[in-house]
């Protein structure tokens, strides 16, 4: 009797822990197969290729700067980009980038080998550069979310929309620890410590490749960028580009740390994205005390490949090169013998294949260097069965169907309600009833669908506009959506005529950007959007201020002035999801994912900090 009484509570421990795996979302994948599990398929095809035909697979030109593409043969390219800004020609439509992902495939299919190509593109919050994508919030976001299941599903809905034009590799995910928020590359960053990245980074990569590459809804991912990106030092970075006086202080910098401090801090990343099954990842522009890492063995070779056991192959960054000393062919013999595997080179890739032809002729990059890279490379391509003859590498148009789905719509939404975090509630203002007889709506970014993507979307630095892709709301659409039949929603950009409104919302921050373009030394609120929120105060009505950046902001005088303080990130085309907040439909959950400044002075800021008195700490966030 005993014995089977307790047999009964195994049972029912056993299957409840079941039900409770699947209705938590549990999405954790099976281990993927190693790369080098490949290698007695890639061998025999090795063996078979010229010199030629090895430099072609370590060489990745651009769709914008392809001089032929005819080329595509004549240098039997392994790879392909479209960069920030090299779309189609006929516009950034599905059917646009599908002929493009198309055309250059079937060129590689005309070489004598027919080894396909691997066609790489920047989708770091969704498909951000096709029209009528959806466009999931940026990662600084998705890091307050702390939900490594729904980062998991974003990545995946990521991969289809990709998968949906042919395309199958994506520069993503940014596995980056930013520690000045001065950085126009923070919003990239899940968080300010190792813990986000290592967590969320290893979902995305789960979500993008899924455990299997030959799934035809998985894309190849690409962790970045290796190592430190988001640990230099303010003004230690200078362009060695056409423009010698243009400094990008914080992209292309130094990060000074000890070997101890860069793996603790920066290296966790990689660590659970490699556990993940990675099966590439992108060297950084920036320098480590003082060697940059495009051209540092002991980073790339020594401890990516040779401790951390990477399998996959090292892609460097766009011109990435030219960044280092010495002319072209120092700058790859440099970069290759440290263990740099393929090369983007968007318009030069003539020049370095002809260069690198010659550096292995004078005995200068050894053939083993050449092989390997070649071998690492065509053991992604067999494990994402490119390889097979029987497979079509056209795109599937049935997964067109899909794109900017409602459904896929439906979980940008759920990851806008997480990512946010409210920072001030006082009188319990928050939620907003739907049945007032008024709301007035001010501030910019109320009705402007690019200020709520930001940078890199549809093209490389963003743009403002309502109109930049269809499909989207606004947040000023979604209050409109969301309040009673009897309530009425009135508007004006300054914030003006608020007089008589039961509440007003005002929605500011910055406009968008991306990388070098993004960095500042001054991150205070615009005087617009400081004069909009005065306006709707003005009126003596509750006011709740919702900002849009792509980082922490210095918002003293705002926090004075209002009642109600949210920061919304840069949450995408589902601004539904911020009024499913601010209405009371869903509780606010996002917790910070950086510390929050008082000042300007007091940047950069961190939780390890000897000395840390923010204006709000990392990980906090009210609820009701």
């Amino acid at each position: 009797m005993r014995t089977s009484a307790v047999f009964i509570l195994l049972v029912f421990v056993f299957l409840a822990c079941q039900i409770f795996s699947i209705t938590s979302g549990d999405t954790t994948s099976a281990k993927p197969k190693s790369f080098s599990s490949y290698d007695s398929q890639v061998e025999p095809l090795l063996a078979k290729m010229t010199l030629e035909e090895k430099i072609g697979q370590m060489t990745q030109a651009e769709h914008g700067g392809m001089k032929d593409i005819k080329d595509v043969e004549y240098y039997f390219l392994g790879s392909v980009l479209s960069g920030g800004n090299s779309d189609p020609e006929t516009g950034n439509s599905l059917s646009s980038w599908t002929e493009v992902y198309e055309r250059y495939q079937s060129r590689a299919l005309k070489t004598r080998l027919a080894i396909p190509l691997l066609y790489g593109i920047d989708a770091l919050h969704g498909n951000n550069n096709v029209l009528g994508a959806v466009i999931f919030p940026h990662n600084i976001g998705l890091g307050c979310t702390r939900n490594p299941q729904l980062v998991e599903k974003v990545s995946k809905i990521t991969a289809e929309e990709v998968r949906a034009t042919g395309i199958n590799w994506a520069f993503a995910p940014c596995v980056t620890v930013p520690q000045d928020d001065r950085w126009g590359r923070t919003y990239e960053g899940f968080g300010e410590t190792p813990e986000l990245a290592r967590t969320l980074g290893e979902a995305a990569v789960r979500g993008l490749q899924g455990d299997d590459l030959m799934n035809p809804l998985s894309v190849l991912a690409c962790a970045k960028h290796f190592a430190g990106d988001g640990g230099t030092i303010f003004g230690t970075g200078v362009s060695k580009g056409p423009n010698t006086s243009e400094h990008w202080p914080l992209d292309r910098g130094d990060v000074r740390l000890s070997e101890k401090e860069l793996r603790e801090l920066h290296l966790q990343g990689y660590v659970s994205a490699i556990k993940a099954g990675v099966g590439s990842i992108m060297p950084s522009y920036s320098s480590w005390n003082g060697v940059k890492c495009s051209g540092s063995k002991r980073l790339m070779t020594e401890i990516l490949k040779g401790e951390m056991g990477f399998e996959g192959f090292l892609i460097s960054d766009y011109n990435a090169l030219d960044e280092l000393p010495g002319d072209s062919k120092s700058q790859i013999a440099q970069s290759i013998n440290a263990g740099m595997d393929m090369v983007m080179v968007p318009e030069k890739y003539r020049e370095f294949y002809s260069n690198l032809k010659s550096l292995v002729n004078e005995g200068k990059v050894p053939m083993t260097r050449i092989d390997d890279a070649v071998k690492r490379i065509l053991r992604v391509k067999f494990a994402m069965g490119l390889m097979d003859k029987k497979r079509s590498l056209m795109a599937d148009r049935n997964l067109q169907k899909n794109f900017g789905s409602a459904e896929h719509r439906a979980v940008a939404r759920e990851s806008v309600r997480q990512s946010l975090v409210v920072l001030k509630n006082d009188k319990k203002l928050l939620p907003l009833s739907k049945k007032p007889a008024r709301i007035h709506m001010g501030g910019k970014s109320a009705d402007d669908l690019g200020n709520q993507c930001g940078g890199w979307t549809i093209s490389w630095q963003g743009q403002s506009g309502k109109d930049i892709t269809p499909g989207g709301t606004t947040i000023l659409q979604a209050v409109q959506n969301a309040v009673s039949k009897g309530t009425k929603v009135t508007f004006s950009k300054d914030g003006s005529g608020a007089n008589g409104a039961d509440v007003g919302i005002v929605v500011v921050g910055e406009t968008p950007y991306a990388e070098m373009f993004g960095d500042s030394t001054d991150l205070s609120l615009s005087k617009e959007d400081l004069a909009a929120i005065t306006n709707m105060k003005k009126a003596g009505i509750p006011v709740l201020v919702i900002l849009l950046s792509g980082r922490p902001m210095i918002i003293n005088e705002a926090l004075e002035q209002c009642d109600a303080f949210i920061a919304a990130w840069l949450p995408g085309t589902e601004g539904q999801g911020v009024a499913d907040v601010i209405f009371g439909d869903f509780k606010p959950t996002g917790k910070l994912s950086f510390s929050w400044p008082r000042s300007m002075s007091q940047i950069p800021v961190n939780i390890s900090d000897k000395s840390y008195n923010p204006l709000f700490k990392y990980g906090y966030g009210l609820t009701w």
